[in-house]
C-alpha cells in the first residue's frame, strides 16, 4: 500500500447521491400532473436498468450510446410501464438529464478530497459521461486532477480494458492504483487486473431499499464508513 500514486474513484454511487436527485426530480414532476408514484422506487428502477445498460459496453463494437442517453432511453421505458403519459419533453429532459448533471455529493468528500490531493493524484473513473462528470465537479466545486470517463476509453467497467487503459493513461502500474468504490462489482473488476481496492459503505445510496451489495468482500485492501475514515487509513499506511 506504500507503493499507491493514485486514488480513482467510482463517482455515480461512491461520490454523487444519486437516489435522492432523481427520487425529487420524479415527486416534482409527478405531483404537477397529480400523480401519486412510489418515486423511491421509480429512482431505483431508473439506476438500475440504465447501469445495466451500460455495464460491458464495448465489449464486442463500439459504443453507440452513452450515459445520458441511458438514462434517457430507460425513463422513456418507465413512463410507458408506470402510466406516466403526461410527462412532457421537457419533464424528460429535466429527469433524464438536467438533474443528473446537478447531482449533489455526499456531505463526507468535499472537504477530504483537497487533503488527499496533497498525497496522491486523485482521478474520477467512471461510466458516467464526461459531461456529467464535469457538471457535478463544478456544481460541488470538486477538483479532480484528471477524469477517466469510460465514454473515452470506448470499453466499460466491468472490462479489465477500462481498468487498463486507466493505469496506463496514469504511467502507473495497476497496484500503484487504488480504486475507491461502494460497490463490490466495480472493486473485484478492478483487482483482477491488479489495483488496489478501497470499499467506502454507502448504506443510504439507495434509499429506504438498501444497497444490493452492502456487505463488502473481505479481500478489499481498505474498508471504511466515510471518507474520513479512509483519510485516516492512508495516513497510516504512509508511516
Amino acid at each position: 500500500m506504500k507503493n499507491i500514486k493514485a486514488l480513482t474513484f467510482d463517482t455515480g454511487g461512491t461520490i454523487l447521491d444519486w437516489h435522492s436527485g432523481f427520487k425529487e426530480a420524479f415527486r416534482i414532476t409527478g405531483e404537477r400532473y397529480n400523480y401519486t408514484k412510489d418515486w423511491g422506487f421509480l429512482a431505483n428502477e431508473l439506476r438500475r436498468r440504465s447501469l445495466k445498460s451500460m455495464l460491458n459496453l464495448g465489449e464486442t463494437e463500439l459504443p453507440n450510446y452513452n450515459f445520458d442517453d441511458a438514462h434517457k432511453f430507460i425513463l422513456l421505458e418507465l413512463i410507458k410501464e408506470h402510466n406516466l403519459a403526461k410527462f412532457t419533453n421537457e419533464d424528460i429532459h429535466y429527469i433524464a438529464y438536467e438533474t443528473p448533471h446537478n447531482f449533489k455529493c455526499w456531505n463526507d468528500f468535499p472537504r477530504i478530497l483537497p487533503k488527499l490531493r496533497e498525497t496522491y493524484m486523485v482521478c474520477s473513473f467512471t461510466i458516467l459521461s464526461y459531461r456529467i462528470i464535469i457538471d457535478t465537479a463544478r456544481k460541488n466545486q470538486l477538483s479532480w486532477d484528471a477524469v477517466f470517463s469510460c465514454e473515452g476509453i470506448k470499453k466499460y467497467k466491468i472490462l479489465p480494458e477500462a481498468y487498463q487503459s486507466v493505469a496506463r493513461s496514469l504511467q502507473l502500474e495497476p497496484e500503484q492504483c487504488l480504486m475507491v468504490a461502494c460497490h463490490n462489482f466495480d472493486l473485484d473488476a478492478a483487482k483482477g487486473v491488479g489495483f488496489k481496492t478501497a470499499f467506502v459503505r454507502r448504506p443510504d445510496e439507495w434509499g429506504a431499499e438498501g444497497p444490493p451489495d452492502p456487505n463488502p468482500n473481505p479481500d478489499h485492501d481498505i474498508i471504511v464508513d466515510s471518507f474520513p475514515d479512509l483519510l485516516k487509513k492512508l495516513d497510516k499506511n504512509l508511516r
